[in-house]
Order: structure tokens, then C-alpha cells, then sequence
């Protein structure tokens, strides 16, 4: 019909350009993916992978000088543990090269072209490359990822100031670290840290901890995840200043106001800081102000196909237009991304869908795991008020679970929320081990509409940690668990 390059060009080569090329593949479009040098993205290269790779080596240090654990076993460890900071550093960098190669290597097998520049967009059909080259396509996503956001006030250097970008390449372990946000990635840093000999302080802004976090599954977390670990923390505060120091001889200086009043309340001097303040979307380079498209706070609007809008509840801007993953801020987490790059895709076939957001799960890979899928009590509460039904709940425990005990690992809850006229499943939320692969089961369930008193019924394998989910929903039908 057209005379287009390809078919589809995807802007950004995250997990989220990834899984949008691949299901383009999958359907018999021809596709090109702008990678702007950074093949795998955020997750791939300074998120969840290295992150992943740091917990793992972090953990088992943790584990192994655990004595009191290992002794109820029967198991000592003579001379206590040693680790090499150098060598679990380079056990991330390692999986993130793996990683990253595999992925491109995806690409190649299946015809995807790889072009290494930056995109940006340059009206329908077009994606600029810079001096003076351009590609068309019928269909154009962008998926350009965040970025680390560094508050005003705040001075990087990359050494004793830093953001995860820098942490993930654990260049040193500090002795004293402040940790600027309290959200997935400050606890899986202050998780890294303590396991490795260092004391950590959380900083939050906000007046509660782990804000993303239910707040009954976020006492839980401070009571396994900070306070057994010595972890202190300051709520309702501004780092409205920070320093940055040089190892070993001058600390960072970290000046703190209140988040109401503005008054200086506290100075704190640590070896490093950390901050993990959120993320920022990385659209700053697409062009899109020049051509009348708002982006407030750099987020892409996109409707529910995920088209870019003009702006704010305005019209569709270009109906080949879209914007998946981080950059249109709807839910940023790397297989959201992916999702949303399938879903863009689908509907560029003309087969609409649309994804539901509060189907897809999300966790924190600390030890034990935090998982949840759906929304949280409060938010529950608040819709059972204003539509009008009633609110059950139900919780299974991890003490009750013989698999979790075999492994001395019985802390934790699995909660979860439902309508108690529908028995549909609202939220469920999990603290505890495996908790991120316990949490699948939940998500699966909710999204294809399976009451509670359906998985009632379901056989669960015994012994398994599946078990302390197969309580719970027992539990919401006034079954009695095994």
C-alpha cells in the first residue's frame, strides 16, 4: 500500500523495544529497532539483571554467616565467610554481558534490523536519526526507558553520590551508607549492603515507609527486612542537600529538612549515599514539542491502545503513533514494558487489546521477597465503599507451611483481597520466601477471572510454598486448610 522502509520502527531497545520487535516478527511485519547504544536498556544493563546477579552472591553471604540459622540445621561454617567485592561485581557484569547478547542475538535470528542511533520523531511515518538521515514506517513505537531521577539539591559524583546506575557496579562497599527513597530499588540496595557488612540509613520523603508497599505487608517488611538488620531510617524528610565526600578521607554530608515545614531538621554524615528517588522518562530527545505534543514531566500520554495523545485527555496525535514502557509512566516495570510492546503491536494488526494493569504483578527481590499483584487494602476498602460490596480478606502464614519451616524460613503473610459477593480476587500481597514466583499463580488467577473459591479447589503440590497461597484462599470460602 505504502512505500515505507518497514513496517514498524521501534524507537528505545529495552525489554520493552524487545518484546514489541519480537511479537512484530511473530506476526509477519518487518521491523527495525533503534537502539541508541544501549541494547537491553535499563533492565538489561543497569536494572534488574545486575541487580539480581548482586542479590544472589549478597544473599548467600548472608546465609552462610548466619550461625544461629545454619546451627538449628546442624551446619557450621568453620572460619566464618569471605567474600571478594571484585568477584560478585564481576558476577553481575558478567550475566549482563550474557544477557545482553542473548538478546541481541534474538533480534538477528529473526530478521530484526538493529540500527545503533538515537530516533526521534519526525512526523507520521518518519523517525529522524540525525544528520540529515531518516527511516519511515507505516507504524512507530517509541519505547525510549527512564532514566535515575536525581533531586535538586543533590550532587552526583559517581563515587560517594550516586544512583543505581553507578551502585550495580559495586566499584567499593561502604561502611556507612544513606539511602535517599525507600522504594524497590533502596531496599534491594540496603539488602546488598547489609549482607555485606555495611550499615545502612533509609531516607523517605514521604511520611511512611515503603509508600509502594501494602501497609500491612509494609510492617512486615520493617520488621524482617530493617530491623534485624540494623537498619535505621527517617520518614517526612527532604535530603534538601547533599555533598559528596571522598573515600576514606571526608564523608558525604547529607543536610535534611522537613517535608512539611521546610526547616532544617538533621545533618548526617555517611562514607556514600544513595539515591533512589524514582525514575524520570527518557524522552528529552524524541522531538515530540516540535511537533504540538505534550509530555508533562517528560511522560508520553497515551490512550488505552497505547497511541500517543496530543497531550493531558486530549485527541490521538498520529493513529501510527505509539509509546510503550517507562516513558509513558502508567506502571514502570520492565515486563509492563513488555507487554504494552505486544499489546502496541496487536492493535497495529487491528486486533484490538487492551491491557489491564492491575492483572500484572510486581516484586522486590529482597530476602524474603515482597510480592503483590492488584490493589492494596486501602485502596480495596475505598472501592468496596463506592461500589458497594463487601470487602473480605484473607491471610495465610509461612509459619504454617512445612516446606518454609524445612528451610527454617517461616516469616511471612500472603494476603488476599476479594469481593466477598463476586469472590473475585482485588489484590493479593506476599512477604516471604519465593514470594515473587509464589505471586504468578495470583496474577494468573486474577487475570483470567478466577473466583477464590475456585482456587479453593485447586490441588496444590505438598510439600511446597504454594501451600501458604492454598491456605489463604481456603480461608476466603471458610474452607480449612490441610
Amino acid at each position: 500500500m505504502h512505500d515505507f522502509d518497514y513496517d514498524v520502527v521501534i524507537v528505545g531497545c529495552g525489554v520493552g523495544g524487545h518484546g514489541a520487535a519480537l511479537h512484530a516478527r511473530s506476526q509477519g511485519l518487518s521491523c527495525a529497532v533503534l537502539s541508541g547504544g544501549d541494547v537491553g536498556g535499563t533492565c538489561v544493563n543497569r536494572g534488574c539483571v545486575p541487580s539480581k546477579a548482586l542479590l544472589a552472591a549478597s544473599g548467600r553471604v548472608r546465609d552462610m554467616g548466619d550461625e544461629k540459622h545454619l546451627e538449628s540445621m546442624g551446619i557450621t561454617v568453620p572460619g566464618g565467610v569471605e567474600f571478594d567485592r571484585a568477584g560478585i561485581a564481576a558476577h553481575a557484569e558478567q550475566l549482563v554481558n550474557k544477557v545482553r547478547g542473548g538478546l541481541e542475538g534474538s533480534l538477528g535470528r529473526l530478521g530484526v534490523e538493529l540500527i545503533p542511533e538515537f530516533g526521534a520523531y519526525g512526523g507520521p511515518n518518519t523517525v529522524e536519526l540525525g544528520n540529515g538521515k531518516k527511516v519511515t514506517a507505516q507504524d512507530i513505537i517509541l519505547a525510549p526507558g527512564s532514566v535515575p531521577f536525581v533531586p535538586p539539591g543533590v550532587t552526583i559524583d559517581g563515587e560517594t553520590v550516586y544512583t543505581s546506575d553507578e551502585g550495580l557496579r559495586l566499584e567499593h562497599v561502604p561502611e556507612y551508607c544513606a539511602i535517599i527513597g525507600s522504594g524497590i530499588i533502596g531496599l534491594e540496595f540496603s539488602d546488598v549492603y547489609t549482607a555485606l557488612g555495611s550499615e545502612c540509613t533509609l531516607i523517605e520523603a514521604l511520611p511512611k515507609l515503603m509508600p509502594a508497599f501494602d501497609r500491612e505487608i509494609a510492617k512486615q517488611a520493617e520488621r524482617l527486612l530493617l530491623t534485624p538488620r540494623g537498619i535505621d531510617y527517617r520518614t517526612g524528610v527532604f535530603a534538601s542537600k547533599v555533598t559528596p565526600g571522598k573515600l576514606g578521607e571526608k564523608p558525604v554530608v547529607i543536610e535534611m529538612i522537613d517535608a512539611e515545614t521546610k526547616e532544617l531538621v538533621e545533618v548526617l554524615e555517611v562514607d556514600t549515599c544513595m539515591v533512589a528517588t524514582g525514575r524520570v522518562p527518557n524522552t528529552g530527545k524524541l522531538g515530540l514539542d516540535k511537533h504540538g505534543i505534550e509530555t508533562p514531566r517528560g511522560f508520553v500520554q497515551v490512550d488505552e491502545t497505547m497511541r500517543v495523545l496530543a497531550g493531558p485527555g486530549g485527541a490521538v496525535a498520529d493513529e501510527h503513533l505509539y509509546c510503550i514502557g517507562d516513558a509513558n509512566g502508567i506502571q514502570m516495570l520492565a515486563h509492563t514494558a513488555s507487554t504494552q510492546g505486544v499489546s502496541a503491536i496487536e492493535n497495529i494488526c487491528g486486533r484490538k487489546h487492551v491491557v489491564n494493569h492491575e492483572d500484572i504483578p510486581a516484586a522486590c527481590f529482597t530476602h524474603p521477597e515482597v510480592a503483590q499483584v492488584g490493589i492494596d487494602e486501602d485502596a480495596a476498602k475505598d472501592r468496596a465503599e463506592a461500589e458497594g460490596f463487601e470487602l473480605g480478606k484473607a491471610v495465610g502464614h509461612f509459619r504454617a507451611n512445612s516446606k518454609a519451616l524445612a528451610e527454617g524460613e517461616g516469616d511471612g503473610i500472603a494476603k488476599v483481597l476479594f469481593n466477598k459477593d463476586t469472590e473475585q480476587i482485588l489484590g493479593v500481597h506476599i512477604i516471604g520466601l519465593h514470594a515473587a514466583d509464589l505471586i504468578q499463580e495470583c496474577a494468573n488467577a486474577k487475570a483470567a477471572g478466577t473466583t477464590v473459591r475456585e482456587l479453593a479447589f485447586t490441588t496444590h503440590t505438598h510439600p511446597t510454598l504454594s501451600e501458604v497461597i492454598d491456605g489463604a484462599f481456603k480461608e476466603c470460602v471458610g474452607m480449612h486448610a490441610h
